[in-house]
């Protein structure tokens, strides 16, 4: 590992060229502190990060605020407040059941194919690399193809959940809440319609990706939200309302992820990755240089690890990245080593709030990745990474 830079908080790691030497000394002098400049616990070893994500004395967002007072009373705030991945409790779990049991069943494959199709319809324009649209665009327009949204709606539906996601860090402004409330009743009118068709249409296998330039026919029959219809009433979830917000949901959680994934594997790869199997990379870099490096978690109950308390109304800020490079789980945990047996990968959460779109993401960037080695893509030049909190996403 490199030297490391001096820090005042983890959050700043996230934007360093390196942020790997800082979180290592974290895992080995201080893997559950209190940080006093953050004013919050930090989990940074795997032993911490998996107490604090598997703790029901901990959720995910304050209890005195459960959606963001910039949005709460928008079309914005009400997405956000029913999106299973922001919420607790029995009926968020049942819902979350239902989301899983969704995305579980998408069809990777298909996925994948439409991801490498719009990847070569973006290349084919010619001019310098659009990777803003690569690592953005082309996973969400994937995502609302596969919720039934064709001939230009499913462009639209890329462009508006980058706006909703605005609303999301601590750090937004008026502009972005404005913005995002905008964005959320623009993406209920058009997953409204094919989520409602979805319940009456019949679930059919997806048709095969037809070859570049050929209009597709997306429909809800062949797509997610019929999944989440079917599993909804598998479930006996009955409320529509919900259902809505976690199709906007399917788009959200596959944002900053996926382009973080995207962009983290073709700095891999520049900086001399050389495995043949973009696959195996890709898996790897979710673990290696993860595209979510944290997360936090709130107390509303006493919560006690290594000896500490957390007491209620207090956070804990949660080091995913640190915790994938904690050798106690992952030997040489500083290799990329693509192909890797059983790794412990952090990167998409663990117990009740695991993201299930994991998989999901994993394919996208793949294809997309796939199809730019597949162009002759290369570059040498270290990236600087966007200002974030938590989400670490190259600037190429």
């Amino acid at each position: 590992m490199s030297s490391t830079t001096t820090l005042s908080t983890p959050v700043e790691a996230v934007r360093l060229a390196d942020p790997y030497p800082f979180y290592a000394r974290l895992v080995a002098e201080r893997p559950f502190a209190f940080d006093e400049a953050l004013g919050a616990w930090v989990a940074a070893d795997a032993a911490a990060v998996r107490a604090v994500l598997g703790s029901g004395a901990l959720r995910v967002r304050p209890v005195a605020e459960p959606v963001p007072a910039g949005i709460a009373g928008t079309a914005a705030g009400e997405v956000f407040g029913e999106l299973v991945r922001m919420t607790d409790g029995a009926a968020a779990a049942r819902l979350k059941g239902v989301v899983a049991e969704a995305l579980a069943r998408a069809d990777l494959g298909h996925a994948g194919a439409l991801a490498a199709r719009f990847t070569r319809e973006a290349l084919a324009e010619g001019g310098e690399v659009p990777y803003e649209e690569l690592m953005f665009g082309v996973p969400a327009r994937v995502v609302a193809a596969l919720g039934g949204l064709a001939d230009g709606a499913d462009r639209e539906a890329a462009r508006a959940i980058g706006d909703f996601v605005r609303c999301i860090p601590a750090s937004a402004t008026e502009d972005d809440h404005r913005a995002a409330a905008a964005a959320a009743t623009r993406l209920r009118e058009l997953l409204g319609p094919p989520l409602a068709s979805a319940s009456t249409a019949p679930l059919t296998a997806p048709e095969a990706a037809p070859a570049s330039g050929t209009a597709y026919p997306a429909g809800p029959a062949n797509g997610l939200l019929r999944e989440l219809f079917t599993a909804a009433e598998r479930a006996g979830w009955e409320h529509p309302g919900p259902l809505l917000s976690n199709a906007i949901g399917f788009l959200s959680q596959t944002y900053d992820a996926t382009a973080g994934l995207i962009g983290n594997t073709l700095v891999a790869l520049a900086r001399g990755a050389g495995a043949a199997d973009t696959g195996a990379l890709v898996r790897e870099v979710v673990r290696y240089d993860a595209p979510v490096q944290n997360t936090r978690r709130f107390a509303a109950d006493t919560f006690t690890h290594a000896g500490s308390a957390v007491e209620p109304g207090q956070q804990v800020l949660v080091l995913l990245a640190a915790a994938n490079r904690d050798p106690a789980v992952n030997p040489d945990p500083h290799t990329l080593s693509p192909g890797r047996v059983n790794p412990a990968v952090f990167t998409f959460g663990a117990g009740a709030h695991r993201c299930p779109g994991g998989e999901l993401a994993t394919a996208l960037a793949t294809a997309v990745v796939t199809e730019l080695r597949t162009a002759g893509w290369s570059a040498t030049a270290t990236p600087a990474y966007r200002p974030l909190a938590n989400a670490r996403i190259p600037l190429l």
